[in-house]
């Protein structure tokens, strides 16, 4: 959000994240969306206009869904499934517009499909064994260590980053927002949760 000219304050929800069975990956991360979103309403000082933007993403791997692994042996035998396939990387974005007269109410969820190289064995252990894939959805990222690793992208980049901007923009515009109406000095709160 920095890049695109916003400066939100980030809250952490600490909204239990646990998954209901037989969710999809939309339905899941729709759900976290909005409870992180709605959990950190109370905790937030209104003061004019506000907008709280809250996400969550996972990988959808043939209909098994990777958050994160949490784990660096984890992460390696998450990359031997992933490696040379592809899979969807789904993100739920919900966005809440606090004003004087209302409060106004929006989820949608991104969705991008990721293609893997086909990384060795050793690439697998170098990268886990990094930190990273262990702290992020899917165990990758598309802009750090886990980028030379993406060899294609279908749909919005921005999304498998966690955030899609486009999609967000259009949720504002929904909701009677302008997407430069954000942009650093302006006179709406912003939180990112």
């Amino acid at each position: 959000m920095r890049h695109a000219g916003i400066e939100p304050e980030v809250i952490v929800s600490g909204a239990d994240e646990s998954r209901i069975g037989g969710e999809t990956a939309p339905e899941l991360t729709s759900r976290l969306a909005e409870l992180k979103g709605e959990s950190v309403l109370d905790r937030i000082h209104v003061d004019g206009p506000t907008v709280v933007l809250s996400c969550d993403s996972v990988l959808d791997l043939d209909g098994r869904i990777l958050g994160k692994p949490h784990t660096e042996e984890a992460a390696r035998q998450w990359w031997y499934r992933l490696r040379g396939r592809s899979g969807m990387l789904v993100t739920g974005h919900h966005v809440v517009v606090l004003d004087e007269d209302s409060v106004r109410r929006a989820t949608r969820v991104g969705s991008t499909t990721v293609t893997f190289a086909d990384l060795t064995d050793e690439e697998i252990a170098a990268y886990a064994a990094t930190g990273e894939p262990q702290r992020v959805a899917g165990a990758f990222t598309l802009d750090g260590l886990g980028g030379p690793f993406i060899t294609r992208i279908d749909g919005d980049p921005h999304n498998v980053t966690g955030l899609s901007l486009p999609l967000v923009r259009q949720m504002l515009l929904d909701l009677d927002v302008g997407w430069e109406s954000l942009w650093n000095g302006s006179a709406v709160s912003q939180y990112a949760v």
